[in-house]
């Protein structure tokens, strides 16, 4: 082998190890017996989502997961492998995949990453349930509104109850 090739082989686990470092959650799936418009299909929610999929050799895959500290993604790099990195959103490669691979059987989720940390299948699916960024944000602004709105009900009873008094 020469050094070029070599040298692009390295740069290539470089780039890998910085997509894991980058990303919030990456999530390990096997794409074998996709149609092309499905892929495509795939990829265009992904995209839509800030999600960046990418098809790479297993073991520049390893390579980078072990490079990462990531030694526990290894039985994942079995058979054709794609990898969603997501750094926005944490749940978008995992709601998105999950979603993908119910609808199609040829789709399969082999294991991934979250904030850091190597996670099961079964994490990932419960983290596919949760809902997008704006989703949480709007949950979390009725959350807050909650006590505001309570408050703003008594004063108006304590009013009313006054004007009823008076008259």
């Amino acid at each position: 082998m020469s050094k070029e090739v070599i040298a692009k082989k390295a740069a290539l686990v470089d780039e890998v190890v910085e997509k894991f470092a980058n990303a919030s959650s990456a999530v390990v799936v096997d794409y074998r017996g996709l149609t092309v418009e499905e892929v495509t299909e795939l990829r265009k929610q992904l995209r839509e989502a800030g999600v960046e999929m990418r098809v790479i050799k297993n073991t520049f895959l390893k390579r980078a997961a072990d490079k990462a500290g990531y030694e526990g993604l290894d039985d994942a790099f079995v058979g054709p492998t794609a990898v969603a990195f997501g750094s926005d959103d944490a749940t978008a490669p995992a709601r998105i995949l999950v979603k993908f691979a119910k609808d199609h059987d040829a789709l399969t989720v082999k294991g991934g990453m979250i904030e850091g940390k190597v996670v099961t299948l079964e994490e990932i699916n419960e983290l596919s349930q949760l809902p997008d960024r704006d989703g949480m944000l709007s949950m979390l602004l009725s959350v807050l509104q909650a006590p505001v709105r309570n408050f703003a009900y008594a004063v108006k009873a304590v009013a009313d109850k006054g004007e009823e008094d008076a008259a």
